[in-house]
């Protein structure tokens, strides 16, 4: 593994269609099970300080709790207003039973 990817949890953490917020070098990362496939984005919402951990999640999209604003994981890109500022998502490697995240890249 590339000493630019941290390991941050194991999939036997996060069931398929769940989402778990880690803290990673003094960020707080949020974690999303979408048929198996991981993605990897940052936690607050762009909009407000709102915890998108506390959101929801359907399919690839994640809904805010606060306002209600949606963005995709696979991009980060803005869905609905209020927010209009896309969300960083990280690129995700599994090795394993290992996630591995990249801070230093968006996917």
């Amino acid at each position: 593994m590339s000493e630019s990817y941290i390991k941050v949890a194991a999939l036997r953490d996060i069931a398929p269609g769940k989402m778990k917020c880690v803290t990673v070098q003094q960020r707080r990362v949020l974690l999303a099970n979408v048929g198996g496939t991981i993605y990897a984005a940052d936690e607050m919402c762009t909009h407000e300080e709102a915890s998108l951990c506390l959101g929801s999640l359907k399919g690839e999209l994640l809904k805010c709790p606060l306002h209600g604003s949606r963005f995709d994981l696979r991009t980060g890109a803005v869905l609905d207003e209020p927010a209009d500022v896309p969300l960083k998502v990280y690129p995700v490697k599994v090795d394993g039973q290992d996630i591995y995240v990249n801070l230093g890249e968006q996917a």
